[in-house]
């Protein structure tokens, strides 16, 4: 691959190309409306503060799925994206409710 010649062309030059290619179309706008993103999960431990041992501890998780999450390695499953969602928006509350579960508090 030549980079200098590739970063010589014009966002054009390069979306022409890529809808020429008909193994690799570019997605059509209703194709990506239609994606959901996966939640960045480094971004969110970083958000914590929270190193990888300490994250996967302290919200259950394996500590080696969250590193092939995080090097991008695997896809979260789907319930996990959920708490990854949670976790962002409201990690004190996940963790009380964890500890609250952990203790056997609120059983039946």
């Amino acid at each position: 691959m030549d980079w200098e010649e590739f970063d010589a062309l014009t966002n054009e030059e390069v979306r022409a190309a890529a809808e020429q290619d008909p193994d690799n179309p570019p997605m059509t706008e209703e194709e990506l409306a239609r994606m959901r993103r996966v939640p960045d999960v480094r971004r969110i431990r970083l958000g914590t503060g929270l190193s990888q041992a300490k994250f996967a501890a302290k919200f259950g998780v394996p500590l080696a799925s969250l590193k092939d999450w995080e090097q991008g390695r695997r896809t979260p499953a789907h319930g996990t994206q959920t708490l990854m969602r949670i976790i962002q928006h409201e990690p004190e509350a996940v963790d009380r409710a964890l500890q609250k579960a952990r203790s056997g508090a609120g059983r039946v």
